[in-house]
């Protein structure tokens, strides 16, 4: 049986409380909701701190709500409450895809977006999603609030900008007319770890590609913006030959290893396919958006 360390709980009663507990304890305190990826790093003494400051009764961190340009998702919101939110769905039909493949239902039922961003793990769906979608952070510390691009988020696996003393507080990400989304994933079986995944955001304008976003899981660290990609993509008209030179940067721009889910090849591969088949469904969806075609 496996048992972690001794350690402290508080659970929090308000941000202000939860920031004193994780500024007194410093690096020793970790904060938890869904615990989902915490405690069982615990449990193999992969972590141990001395206090777990429990978040899940501050419920202002738990909304969805549309600010203008931007949509904008506590860190407390729950995969459940994502996947069946019309709001997010309307707008961004990749975050949907990739609910629907994050594991179980217990695991949606109690993780939360916030768990998963910070965990930073290179093969995590929604870190890819936030990537793809170019979405920003909220983080809150004694001295006040930053605001980070996913971009400089990670900080390496299972690193973040969060520092000693601060947590993340929400996600907002932009809502730009006419655009189209869509998260491809390869796993052994129902609700297991990619072996690869691919998340592309982008938009139309005049027929062309633009603000095009691609983001990449369990390849690899520094998957989660391919610039190079997007490079491509931006300016470009739509179509297969288009399509295959952004798998083939894919594939390129991505540093897999070889474990029991494939060896580094097949994932590469599938890091190009997969990239491939978002595109050409963000692409639908967009065109879909701005009431020019149906998609299938």
């Amino acid at each position: 049986m496996q048992v972690p360390a001794s350690f402290d709980y508080r659970r929090a009663t308000s941000v202000a409380e939860a920031l004193e507990l994780l500024r007194r304890y410093g690096e020793e305190a970790r904060v938890v909701a869904g615990g989902h990826s915490l405690l069982p790093m615990m449990k193999l003494r992969l972590a141990g701190p001395e206090l777990l400051v429990d978040i899940n009764d501050l419920h202002e961190l738990d909304h969805i709500e549309l600010v203008g340009d931007e949509l904008r998702v506590g860190a407390l919101t729950r995969h459940r409450t994502l996947l069946e939110s019309p709001l997010v769905g309307r707008y961004f039909p990749i975050v949907h895809d990739a609910e629907k493949v994050i594991a179980d239902p217990p695991v949606r039922n109690r993780g939360t977006i916030g768990g998963s961003l910070c965990q930073a793990d290179p093969s995590e769906d929604l870190s890819a999603v936030c990537g793809a979608l170019h979405a920003r952070v909220v983080i809150r510390g004694e001295g006040g609030e930053r605001v980070v691009p996913m971009a400089d988020f990670h900080q390496g696996p299972y690193e973040t900008a969060v520092g000693v003393g601060e947590m993340l507080v929400q996600v907002r990400i932009p809502v730009l007319p006419g655009a189209g989304s869509a998260y491809e994933k390869v796993e052994r079986k129902s609700g297991d770890w990619a072996v690869a995944a691919a998340g592309v955001a982008l938009t139309l304008r005049e027929g062309r590609i633009a603000d095009a976003g691609v983001g990449l899981a369990a390849v690899g660290a520094g998957a989660l913006n391919l610039d190079a990609v997007q490079e491509l993509l931006n300016g470009g008209e739509p179509s297969e030959a288009l399509y295959e030179e952004a798998a083939l940067l894919a594939s390129a721009n991505c540093s897999p290893v070889t474990d029991g889910r494939g060896s580094a090849e097949y994932k590469r591969h599938l890091a190009g396919e997969l990239t491939r088949r978002a595109l050409r469904r963000s692409v639908a969806r967009a065109r879909t958006a701005q009431g020019t075609t149906g998609e299938a």
